[in-house]
């Protein structure tokens, strides 16, 4: 059965602010995310991922709101506008905990893409995946940024 959504949480033992900045600030994605990032930091704002793996995508933003969520859109095709049929939406949720800060991320969209249900599958798997990998990589880094 393919998921809703996607959701992983994780507490990271640096501040509020710190991990806002992690994942909202081109420099500090590019050392737990992607090998190159781009991010215009508005709403409607435009940017790019891009992997080792040759991978690139564009995003645009859709929230942001300091310094509690952080939301794009990608995996849109490439040159058109990201829509709730033909891209998916990722969220950072960032709040206060014991000695840092939890942080849950949300990819949704499977209920509204234009995609097969094997591709959907594909992807949600691949993606549970990443996310964990993913926050494990920013968990480790975010205690080491200034």
């Amino acid at each position: 059965m393919i998921p809703s959504s996607i959701e992983k949480e994780v507490v990271i033992e640096a501040p509020l602010e710190v991990v806002w900045r992690v994942v909202t600030d081109p420099e500090q994605i590019r050392q737990w995310f992607a090998d190159e990032a781009e991010v215009e930091l508005r709403v409607g704002g435009s940017g790019r991922l891009r992997f080792k793996s040759g991978d690139s995508y564009q995003l645009q933003v859709e929230a942001l709101e300091r310094p509690r969520r952080f939301a794009f859109r990608w995996v849109q095709p490439e040159g058109s506008p990201a829509r709730a049929d033909n891209s998916m939406l990722v969220e950072f949720m960032l709040e206060p905990a014991a000695g840092g800060t939890r942080l849950r991320v949300v990819e949704s969209g499977f209920d509204t893409i234009d995609w097969s249900e094997p591709e959907k599958a594909k992807y949600a798997e691949g993606h549970s995946r990443g996310w964990q990998v993913l926050l494990g990589r920013l968990r480790d880094y975010a205690p080491s940024v200034r």
